[in-house]
């Protein structure tokens, strides 16, 4: 396996799924099931993404078990207050010990029409209120036929960065459209590709530390059956993964990549 300076991380982004009683089922089964498997949480990060009404459930689940799992909101709003009906703060998101936010998933762009500007502005707001943005690019089947593997996740990247801080922290996740909920993943080489582009593309952007130390992540149909795969990969540092998330025993498997790892 690689050796990289950058702590892999698998994060679960539950979608609309799941009540908050639910939740703490799931949260409560996958912790047992990381305890059982003596999952070391400073070798690999873990992170859920529940919806907004599951928040508050699932981080005093958390914080009373002393349970090290990371929260993820799926969402935040661009805006700090105000008459913004539906949205949600990232100062809401804060208080709530949220450390990531997903901005940019390509069903909001796609389903909201939420612009690069719009995501870049998300990820300024997470970044202020001391969270940690995931920021999700990926192409459709259209774009990667019209402009070929890399080119549209670079320009989303690109943008959504623009106003970020120099030494700002941010999580990149690489989901190609075609593969999320398909079924059909993107070879590890694909992946691979795409993430060596995107970490270049920071170097130029950035600087070489901050492209060294940026995690970025694949995402799209990821299973235990091939996530070990992408995580040979020496740019590929981590999963997002969406429905296999809301499966505890498959999601544990999923976060033990490296038994895998090693079996292959």
């Amino acid at each position: 396996m690689p050796q990289t300076p950058r702590t892999p991380l698998i994060a679960g982004n539950w979608k609309m799924h799941l009540d908050h009683l639910q939740a703490i089922a799931l949260v409560q089964k996958l912790a047992w099931s990381l305890k059982d498997a003596r999952h070391d949480y400073r070798q690999t990060e873990v992170a859920v993404f529940p919806p907004f009404t599951d928040l508050r459930s699932v981080q005093t689940l958390l914080a009373a078990d002393k349970l090290s799992l990371e929260l993820g909101a799926q969402d935040v709003s661009p805006h700090e207050s105000g008459a913004y009906t539906g949205d949600v703060s990232a100062a809401m998101l804060a208080k709530l010990e949220v450390t990531y936010t997903l901005v940019g998933h390509s069903e909001r762009r796609q389903g909201h029409g939420e612009s690069d500007d719009v995501v870049g502005r998300k990820a300024l707001a997470a970044h202020r209120a001391g969270m940690v943005p995931m920021i999700c690019v990926g192409e459709t089947a259209e774009d990667l036929e019209e402009h070929g593997a890399a080119a549209i996740p670079l320009a989303q990247l690109g943008a959504a960065i623009a106003e970020l801080p120099a030494d700002a922290d941010f999580v990149v996740a690489y989901e190609p459209v075609w593969a999320i909920g398909s079924g059909q993943a993107a070879t590890p080489e694909q992946a691979e590709q795409v993430a060596r582009a995107l970490r270049e593309q920071l170097r130029d952007l950035r600087d070489d530390a901050r492209a060294a130390a940026t995690r970025i992540l694949y995402g799209g149909s990821v299973s235990s059956q091939n996530v070990a795969g992408f995580l040979r990969q020496p740019n590929v540092d981590g999963a997002l993964v969406g429905g296999a998330s809301l499966q505890a025993d498959e999601f544990s498997r999923i976060v033990q990549f490296e038994k895998h790892v090693t079996a292959a």
